[in-house]
């Protein structure tokens, strides 16, 4: 069942919307609060803007992909740093702790089980409810 910008589990021709990424972006003023847009099966479609640091965590029950949007991020990893320029994207396996950062905005999706804590298992200020849909 594919269904996006509802959240409900019922799904027919007439709530069937397409979404607009830069409108939903315009909607987003603060830095590492994803917002859900959408829906697929479990997995949740989220976007948010990057800028400056967020703290090092894993997800030690799920994947998380990142598609950059607009802009460039990099990721911190144990052994690495990667840094996905727009049109890319990576995949964080599940388990591996990562520390997403950005130099100056940019603007991201991310793909990940309905629930997932965007900060892992570290709660702190920057945990986020996993409500926020726009």
């Amino acid at each position: 069942m594919l269904w996006f910008g509802l959240n409900n589990n019922k799904m027919n021709k007439s709530n069937v919307k397409k979404i607009n990424l830069k409108n939903k972006f315009d909607k987003i003023s603060k830095y590492w609060s994803p917002k859900i847009i959408g829906e697929l099966n479990n997995y949740q479609f989220k976007i948010a803007k990057f800028k400056d640091d967020f703290i090092r965590h894993n997800h030690p029950e799920t994947d998380e992909a990142f598609i950059v949007i607009e802009g460039e991020i990099y990721i911190d990893f144990d052994d690495k740093t990667e840094i996905i320029t727009a049109g890319e994207m990576i995949v964080v396996p599940k388990g591996v702790y990562h520390k997403p950062y950005s130099k100056k905005e940019a603007k991201v999706l991310m793909i990940e089980p309905r629930g997932t804590v965007n900060t892992g298992e570290i709660v702190n200020e920057l945990t986020l409810s996993n409500e926020n849909w726009i």
